[in-house]
């Protein structure tokens, strides 16, 4: 049974991911945490203008914060009365980021799913605030949805890689799951001027074959020395779907976040990222 957690801000962007996380784990026994996190809410709330209102102002939050994850869930249910599904809501007075890895240790969770954006959806930003931290501190794989995106069957898979990192074999096992619902392709993409592996290169390849074996899986070489136009260029050539990376230091991922580390990169993200942490889990 996979664990998910789906956070929300009640925004459209955060009902919509969490809706295609409905419609794509359909076939699983899933546990559903969603969760909504209001301390950044409660002090940026207009009625919050003096000390002595503290206690009433936090209570009308924390009241409206459950009465709208109780709606939420009773409509989740009522779009997906799936019988594998179990839901759960968590109303906490905490930041989104530690509650979230406070819930991700307290119930082992497998993946967050969440929207690119929320409640600011600024046109000129791939990743909003909220998800740009969920995707940088979070210790637990982020499944980011873009904006008003749909296709939960993603045919093509992309995995960039070096073959530097040791990958985690739970956050492999992840993504074969995932692919192996829809019989999704996955094409691991080695991005180098030189076809030549190290020993530590072609046993992390090793490895990823090994553990992706029940998947249909293209190893591939893409001659460029520009990460950031490989991988988009890759994307739009080869109709992929869906992309996968690791959040590591100096990660193609961590390229994308921190965009001055290389020449300009604008991924335009409109298809939805796969993020593992490659952070030492149960």
């Amino acid at each position: 049974m996979l664990s998910i957690l789906l956070p929300t801000d009640f925004s459209e962007n955060s009902k919509n991911a969490i809706k295609y996380a409905l419609e794509f784990f359909k076939y699983q026994k899933v546990n559903f945490y969603v969760m909504h996190a209001y301390r950044n809410e409660f002090y940026d709330h207009d009625e919050l203008v003096s000390r002595e209102v503290f206690e009433s102002v936090l209570n009308k939050v924390k009241t409206e914060s459950q009465d709208n994850l109780d709606k939420l869930v009773a409509d989740l249910k009522q779009i997906a009365p799936n019988p594998r599904y179990t839901y759960h809501s968590i109303s906490a007075y905490n930041t989104l980021v530690e509650e979230a890895n406070t819930i991700a240790d307290a119930h082992n969770i497998d993946l967050i799913v969440m929207g690119t954006k929320g409640k600011s959806n600024a046109r000129n930003i791939v990743f909003g605030s909220q998800t740009f931290q969920v995707l940088k501190y979070v210790k637990c794989p982020v499944l980011a949805i873009p904006e008003n995106y749909n296709n939960t069957q993603p045919q093509k898979i992309l995995f960039p890689t070096n073959y530097l990192i040791p990958y985690k074999r739970r956050e492999l096992k992840l993504l074969s799951v995932l692919a192996k619902s829809y019989r999704s392709e996955i094409d691991v993409v080695y991005i180098s001027t030189s076809p030549k592996l190290s020993i530590r290169q072609e046993d992390n390849q090793s490895f990823i074959k090994d553990t992706l074996s029940p998947n249909k899986v293209n190893f591939i070489i893409e001659d460029n020395k520009k990460i950031a136009d490989a991988i988009t260029n890759y994307i739009k050539k080869n109709s992929i779907e869906m992309i996968t990376m690791i959040n590591t230091q100096h990660s193609f991922l961590e390229d994308m976040l921190f965009p001055s580390t290389i020449d300009k990169v604008s991924i335009g993200l409109d298809i939805p990222l796969l993020a593992f942490q490659n952070t030492l889990r149960n």
